[in-house]
């Protein structure tokens, strides 16, 4: 008997050790944050300029009167903003809202005109590069002063794949058989495999962004995506974000609702298909699901929701977004 219980001791003791483990490995993928890199915020960055330059103007009347009168052109094209419900335009960057109807879903599509590609940017929740670091997609453009912004390839929930951001490379760990975005220096865009290049030869090669999500939706023009294709994380019928080129500097932002009875959502080939029909020479399928959201002139546009029933932002890893 004295045998018997030491044994059963020892089981007991066992499965509570792997109960645990597991659990904490589930824990250490999903939940526990981990923050690797600290990156300034849009925002604190602009900041830190003014008061650079508002140094530099105490040295030299000279530098005072040109830093001012630069101040003074940054403030006319933020001031003179001429900004209505589904609008915005300042002069470098004009983004028209329409919602579309289509599939029995609603469609939203910001259609992003710019004067420089530097206005095309992105952001992580908290500032932060890691592991299950996350926030709302509304409250990371607050931060960043986003004009528009979607949800972006939620990076911090996978351990690989290529992340570049505003010109940083931050992993470049390889995923076999991943379609990656890579946004470059003059703001075009390009479908590349993580199998035939490397995360620092597109850095070298003037990669400003990379996103590693996918697959590729449109490429050259033509739908990349057969009917029925989908991602192993993904639903047949399912909220949806993409992000296309249509010409130089001219983008198209695509969220579709999804996963409720008012809205049904998108198949990966309807996506394609739609982003198609407005021109895009370039699309790629960013985070769905519930991590699906856009952000413009200070609201949240869509109707976000991970069960359908529930309407609610998901806080996702980051962000893209047009910035003044």
């Amino acid at each position: 008997m004295h045998l018997f219980k030491k044994k059963y001791w020892w089981a007991v003791l066992y499965a509570v050790l792997l109960t645990g483990f597991t659990v904490y490995i589930a824990l250490d993928t999903f939940v526990i944050a981990r923050v690797y890199t600290v990156v300034p915020s849009a925002s604190s960055q602009a900041e830190e300029q003014k008061e650079s330059l508002s140094a530099d103007a105490g040295e030299s009347s000279d530098t005072s009167s040109s830093s001012s009168a630069a101040s003074s052109s940054s403030s006319a094209d933020t001031t003179s903003a001429a900004v209505s419900e589904n609008s915005y335009s300042d002069g470098n960057v004009r983004i028209l809202l329409t919602e579309y109807r289509e599939y029995d879903t609603t469609i939203y599509v910001a259609d992003v005109t710019v004067s420089s590609p530097d206005y095309l940017k992105t952001a992580f929740a908290q500032n932060a590069y890691g592991r299950n670091v996350t926030q709302k997609t509304s409250e990371i453009a607050q931060a960043n002063g986003a004009v528009l912004a979607i949800n972006g390839d939620y990076y911090g929930s996978q351990e690989s794949g290529y992340v570049i951001r505003n010109g940083v490379l931050y992993r470049d760990t390889a995923a076999s058989g991943q379609e990656d975005l890579v946004i470059y220096a003059d703001g075009s865009m390009a479908v590349v495999s993580e199998d035939q290049t490397t995360a620092q030869q597109l850095l070298e090669d003037g990669a400003v962004q990379v996103f590693s999500f996918g697959p590729a939706l449109v490429t050259e023009g033509a739908v990349a995506v057969s009917e029925g294709e989908e991602v192993g994380k993904a639903m047949a019928s399912n909220p949806r974000t993409a992000i296309g080129i249509v010409d130089s500097l001219h983008y198209l932002f695509v969220v579709s609702d999804g996963r409720t009875e008012e809205s049904e959502g998108l198949s990966l080939s309807e996506l394609a298909e739609f982003l198609q029909s407005l021109g895009a020479q370039t699309a790629y399928n960013l985070d769905g699901g519930g991590s699906s959201t856009m952000y413009f002139n200070g609201e949240v546009i869509n109707q976000p929701t991970t069960n359908g029933r529930t309407i609610r932002e998901r806080s996702v890893s980051d962000i893209v977004y047009i910035g003044t």
